[in-house]
């Protein structure tokens, strides 16, 4: 006999297609050095990598958007890049996968963020990272306020990738908020809790666990089983409910699966599907994507967030900064 959820999850993935997505944060190109390791290097106790090759993808709202793009060839980004050789490799790993850079600012005075991760035997080994985030710019705030009306008008949803880079200020988190508002868009944000913006009516929110205690003001605590007995969480998430005013909260916890709040309905905890975790590098960029584009089909929020732990469970299986394809996405609809 058919499974009626299923059969529902499935008729909304059947709508990604038609979504049209507006992708706005902090981009970051992501740099795999694979190697493998045979002996310790005799300078100090680290082990000696021999390089076997070496991979790049879009990162932090650039991945955001690849993953959007494996279920709609209608993906609109912006944010910052440099004038640089991994601005220039950025931008073109986003042209061959079709997504619309138009709205990207690129400058003398931008930096592109390189992360780069050294894997050896399939584990990472260590990661070094390359940023100068700019400055709060008005400029650069102006261009992406204009870029937004320009953009907004032909999209279905906006999803917001904050990862305290600073690109997003709290004028043009303001902006996008009255924008999604005044044009009946879909929201969701995935927030970053060092940057304190406010993110008051976006229709979802999707904060990790440290980041929720975070924003909410508390200090962290260790998670408890159940999931729904956790007080110092539920607490959380009640404290962002009130400041945040937003539609849903979805608060997600790793192998702990994800805690749903949802209007004055009571929190749904959705344990995690993950059979096996490889490398959690992205997982967060696969849910709030997935999220987004559920909610951009009409889906109800508690679906929305079955799809998100089911595409993120897949994520978490695979090593570097992997994304979901639709057919990966259908047949998990398809398991119990």
């Amino acid at each position: 006999m058919p499974d009626p959820a299923a059969e529902t999850l499935r008729g909304l993935l059947a709508q990604f297609p038609a979504q049209r997505i507006l992708v706005a944060g902090d981009l970051m190109l992501d740099e795999f050095i694979w190697g493998k390791v045979s002996r310790i290097s005799p300078e100090a106790p680290v082990p000696v990598v021999n390089v076997t090759g070496e991979s790049y993808y879009p990162g932090g709202a650039a991945n955001v958007a690849r993953n959007v793009r494996e279920f709609t060839g209608h993906v609109f980004l912006m944010g910052l890049a440099g004038i640089d050789a991994a601005g220039e490799r950025l931008i073109g790993l986003l042209g061959a996968e079709g997504i619309d850079t138009s709205g990207v600012q690129r400058g003398a005075a931008h930096s592109t963020i390189v992360k780069t991760r050294i894997i050896a035997r399939n584990q990472q080994v260590v990661r070094v990272d390359r940023e100068r985030p700019p400055s709060p710019d008005s400029l650069h705030v102006e261009r992406a306020m204009a870029d937004l009306d320009r953009l907004i008008v032909d999209v279905d949803a906006v999803v917001v990738a904050d990862y305290g880079k600073g690109f997003l200020t709290q004028p043009l988190a303001d902006r996008i908020c009255e924008a999604a508002h005044k044009h009946h868009k879909v929201l969701a944000v995935d927030p970053h809790p060092h940057t304190s913006l406010q993110w008051r009516g976006a229709t979802a929110v999707k904060p990790n666990r440290a980041e929720a205690f975070s924003a909410a003001g508390l200090p962290p605590s260790e998670p408890v089983a159940p999931v729904l007995e956790d007080h110092a969480l539920l607490e959380a998430g009640k404290r962002l409910k009130k400041l945040w005013h937003a539609g849903s909260l979805l608060i997600t916890l790793g192998e702990h699966g994800m805690l749903l709040f949802e209007g004055n309905h009571e929190p749904r905890h959705t344990p995690t599907r993950a059979q096996a975790i490889f490398d959690v590098s992205g997982a967060g960029d696969t849910a709030i994507a997935v999220l987004t584009l559920a909610l951009a089909a009409g889906a109800k929020p508690a679906e929305a967030a079955d799809l998100a732990n089911r595409a993120s469970g897949i994520a978490v299986g695979k090593l570097g900064t992997a994304t979901v394809t639709a057919a990966e996405l259908a047949a998990a609809c398809t398991a119990s």
